[in-house]
């Protein structure tokens, strides 16, 4: 089915008759294309647009970010204006402005994620699957949270690099291994399902109105440690935010150790989706948790 005409959307969303002023780009995504459209009713409007999005791929996001927002104290979450198409290219969104960070934002990010993270269901996964990027991202429910992020995280993309030809036989060999190691790498028997931004770097949070705002959501049911490795993966939040959310909602002994496992399969995300530069960062956490093997 063919996308209605913009400025038919913006009327229903408004109900009434409305026209763009003026439009600005934003950067930082390389992905898609943002824009923030000024609308002659004084609305602002965030949109993203990408001519070759795969199907569903706007309307994975819109129901991530409704479902992040469900929960009770958690971050804010800008709104979907609209319900996109499976072949939709492109996302009407609530603009959000970035305003400054008052002293306590790192005690208050850390409890909004904490609260977000409370929220749990039976399983790993989601009842859809979704996109990391533009990679699609598998979500099967899975029972045990190991085998999920085995099979669903570091085994899917792992199949990928290798049909691209982008993993070394050797490198190849050692994720196999690392992944037989990991019922002792992540032994985080007791922890639930919890519900996970899911792609938490540094350019898809920043502060509105002095509470974390987070967008570009990547959602599932997981461990709630990947989200807090991702925020270190590429800078890092404060360190007071680190021991805030300890202090709110403790983590199992080891969680340092797990951090560069958790990142793994962004890592290999961005190997997938950008090439060998990231091929270095791969090897070191495999040769660190699988050990180098020996090749006759």
């Amino acid at each position: 089915m063919m996308q209605k005409n913009l400025q038919v959307r913006l009327q229903e969303i408004f109900s009434g008759p409305v026209r763009i002023e003026r439009t600005f780009p934003v950067s930082g995504g390389c992905i898609n294309q943002s824009q923030i459209l000024l609308l002659d009713n004084g609305e602002r409007v965030f949109m993203k647009s990408n001519d070759h999005a795969p199907e569903n791929f706007f309307l994975t996001e819109a129901k991530g970010l409704l479902l992040l927002s469900t929960a009770s104290g958690g971050p804010k979450i800008p709104r979907p204006l609209e319900t996109p198409s499976a072949q939709a290219s492109d996302l009407l969104i609530e603009c959000m402005e970035e305003s400054p960070a008052p002293p306590d934002y790192p005690v208050i990010f850390a409890q909004a994620l904490a609260n977000l993270h409370r929220v749990t269901q039976d399983v790993f996964g989601l009842d859809h699957d979704n996109f990391i990027g533009k990679t699609r991202q598998i979500n099967d429910l899975t029972v045990e949270g190991l085998t999920f992020f085995r099979d669903q995280r570091i085994g899917f993309q792992q199949e990928l690099a290798r049909k691209q030809g982008l993993l070394p036989p050797t490198t190849d060999r050692e994720l196999d291994r690392l992944k037989g190691k990991l019922p002792e790498l992540l032994n985080l028997d007791g922890e639930r399902p919890a519900l996970l931004h899911g792609d938490l770097w540094s350019g898809n949070h920043f502060p509105v109105g002095g509470r974390p705002c987070l967008f570009d959501p990547a959602v599932y049911f997981g461990f709630r440690e990947a989200d807090l490795a991702m925020t270190r993966l590429f800078g890092s939040l404060p360190e007071r935010f680190y021991s805030a959310y300890r202090e709110i909602f403790p983590l199992l002994s080891g969680w340092q150790e797990r951090e560069d496992i958790f990142n793994l399969y962004h890592l290999l995300n961005h190997l997938n989706l950008f090439g060998t530069s990231y091929l270095g960062s791969v090897q070191q956490i495999t040769k660190r948790y699988a050990g180098n093997i020996c090749t006759k």
